[in-house]
């Protein structure tokens, strides 16, 4: 079970992970210098890893710790399924006990059951209520992670998200441009899509969101874009915002 922190320690851990970021002028030196924290501050992971992901799903930048946390989120983007795209997507953290009985992914389960990967927690990065990306740690062993572990990650992401967003445009303002900001879907309008597809094909919350992401992908389109061609409704988009995969 996650180690029990007692606030000074927690408080400690927190300011170390605010510390390192507020060191960093680089987000993709940021981003693993957030991973590496995160993994560090949180007995019994085995590795961690941050992505700040587009509207495609697809990751701007990437932080890891080691290989395996590497390879499990590059079979996520290749999948189109996962906690970490999953907890990006819904804007809520993801708790898995144990792999090799959870069935939400079954691509992406299927695929890391090589790797040294059994109980997960993917934590949305939130900034100015919209998710940039997600954070997460990966242990070896089942139930290694618990509630209390998720709340730890949230309590670390809500600052770090703020934090790596201002690095973000600080570094290169074109990545938080207007355009990127009005295609960050509406988490209420890929709710209401993923109602229709539940309802349609008697599919799961999380198969429906699978089938969303998938469909943006393959029409090279955003969640959003996607949501709302299903909901029969139009999104106002400002001038100069590109529908398509760069």
């Amino acid at each position: 079970m996650i180690k029990k922190y007692p606030l000074d320690e927690l408080s400690t851990a927190l300011g170390r992970i605010m510390g390192v970021l507020l060191t960093e002028e680089k987000v993709d030196h940021a981003v693993h210098s957030l991973a590496r924290a995160v993994r560090d501050a949180l007995p019994g992971s085995i590795g961690a890893g941050v992505s700040i992901l587009n509207p495609h799903a697809l990751p701007v930048s990437s932080g890891s710790t080691d290989s395996v946390v590497e390879r499990a989120d590059a079979l996520q983007y290749q999948f189109v399924q996962g906690p970490c795209l999953t907890a990006w997507a819904t804007q809520e953290s993801v708790l898995i006990r144990d792999v090799a009985t959870d069935g939400r992914w079954p691509n992406w389960s299927t695929a890391v059951v090589d790797l040294p990967i059994r109980s997960v927690v993917s934590t949305p990065l939130i900034s100015g209520g919209e998710a940039i990306g997600a954070m997460k740690i990966y242990a070896d062993t089942p139930d290694v992670f618990e509630d209390a572990t998720t709340a730890l990650m949230e309590l670390f992401a809500a600052p770090a998200a703020t934090l790596l967003s201002h690095i973000q445009t600080a570094e290169i303002p074109e990545r938080i441009s207007e355009s990127l900001q009005s295609a960050l879907y509406s988490r209420d309008l890929i709710n209401r899509a993923c109602g229709v597809i539940m309802e349609r094909h008697t599919l799961t919350e999380d198969q429906a969101l699978q089938q969303l992401m998938r469909e943006a992908r393959a029409s090279r389109s955003t969640l959003s874009e996607v949501s709302a061609a299903l909901l029969g409704v139009a999104i106002d988009r400002p001038r100069g915002t590109s529908d398509g995969l760069r």
